[in-house]
């Protein structure tokens, strides 16, 4: 009996495509939520995404359809996409989340960044400008 659908392409009978569409959804998300916030466009095409994410057009396309469907992302136009409200939502969590160490200071450390705090070699604990004193 012959089968044109191949079943393997089933998330559940397929883990790592699920993982590879999660991956994709993920990066696509941070991506297009830094994009929006550094002022470079709010709708974006998958030529606009392959600049940032080494993926094939057809990769891209297939994922920011699903997002389309998914609620994340709205079409406009023939080929761009922009971040719906649930969209954005989620890329600023995932950016956070992605990016935490580099967007705040470790513990006990200041945001001065010249500061001993941030010396793996410095020893004393706690930064001085977390003190009572400073």
């Amino acid at each position: 009996m012959s089968n044109d659908h191949n079943q393997d392409d089933s998330p559940i009978l397929n883990p790592h495509s699920a993982i590879r569409d999660l991956h994709w959804c993920d990066e696509i998300l941070q991506v297009m939520y830094w994009m929006t916030g550094e002022g470079l466009g709010q709708e974006f095409s998958a030529a606009d995404l392959q600049r940032l994410l080494a993926a094939e057009d057809a990769v891209l396309v297939e994922n920011l359809e699903r997002m389309v469907s998914g609620g994340l992302l709205e079409r406009v136009g023939d080929d761009k996409f922009a971040l719906t409200d649930t969209g954005r939502e989620e890329g600023g969590r995932r950016f956070a989340d992605e990016f935490e160490t580099m967007l705040k200071p470790g513990h006990f450390e200041c945001s001065e960044p010249d500061c001993d705090c941030h010396d793996p070699e410095a020893t004393g604990g706690a930064c001085k400008h977390f003190s009572a004193v400073h």
